[in-house]
């Protein structure tokens, strides 16, 4: 099934899935467990109209609201159902793949037993190409640094971004896979401009490089 283009009706009514710990990044493929009630509605929905669906992260508190509807971060990605499983006992098992990123304008009233949203895409700026060039080269030669402590599902950075044929997908691409944290998974998916992503995850590789160096080899390079 081929990513289908976002319509201006897609988001007008936008369903959400609010999760505490997770981003959806536009090309990520994201696999779901959907227990809840609610949130079985909402697959149903979304499963006998386009497949369209949103996943925005729960702002932290959220607990003792989890029930009602707590607040969610304005940046969230919206991702179309790729592959769907649905179990005898009403649960599903769906695979979700991130198309856009989009900010959430206002909520829906709530006459549904699930959340929509209205959204608006989130417009990129055009970054400088001699910008994303140097910050592809640090990255590029960081991550043969890094390579050899990664597993080996995202260790060839080349393998990781096949098919991320702009600035925005290929930083896209990385912060999904390297990036666990959820404040610093927010931040990235927050961030519209691909140069400064690309710049946040060279800060974040740099850190893991320098933690991953031997104080004796760090120390050889800083004298080479």
């Amino acid at each position: 099934m081929s990513a289908p283009e976002l319509e201006d009706r897609d988001l007008t009514e936008l369903a959400i899935f609010p999760l505490p710990n997770v981003a959806l990044f536009p090309g990520a493929l994201l696999p779901l467990h959907v227990f809840e009630p609610r949130y079985r509605e909402l697959t149903r929905e979304v499963l006998a109209g386009r497949k369209i669906m949103a996943v925005a992260r729960l702002k932290p508190g959220f607990e003792s609201q989890y029930e009602e509807r707590p607040p969610v971060f304005d940046i969230c990605g919206v991702g179309y159902v790729e592959t769907h499983t649905e179990r005898p006992d009403g649960r599903f098992d769906i695979a979700l793949r991130g198309i856009a990123r989009v900010r959430i304008i206002e909520e829906r009233p709530p006459v549904r037993a699930f959340r929509q949203v209205r959204a608006l895409l989130v417009e990129e700026p055009n970054p400088e190409p001699a910008l994303i060039s140097g910050w592809q080269l640090k990255l590029s030669a960081l991550w043969n640094l890094l390579a050899p402590h990664l597993p080996d599902s995202v260790r060839d950075l080349k393998a990781l971004t096949r098919g991320a044929d702009d600035a925005s997908s290929f930083s896209d691409r990385l912060a999904a896979a390297l990036v666990a944290d959820p404040d610093a998974s927010q931040e990235l998916l927050s961030e519209p401009d691909p140069a400064e992503r690309l710049r946040l995850l060279t800060s974040r590789v740099q850190e893991l490089v320098d933690a991953l160096t031997p104080p004796s080899v760090a120390k050889d390079r800083a004298l080479n």
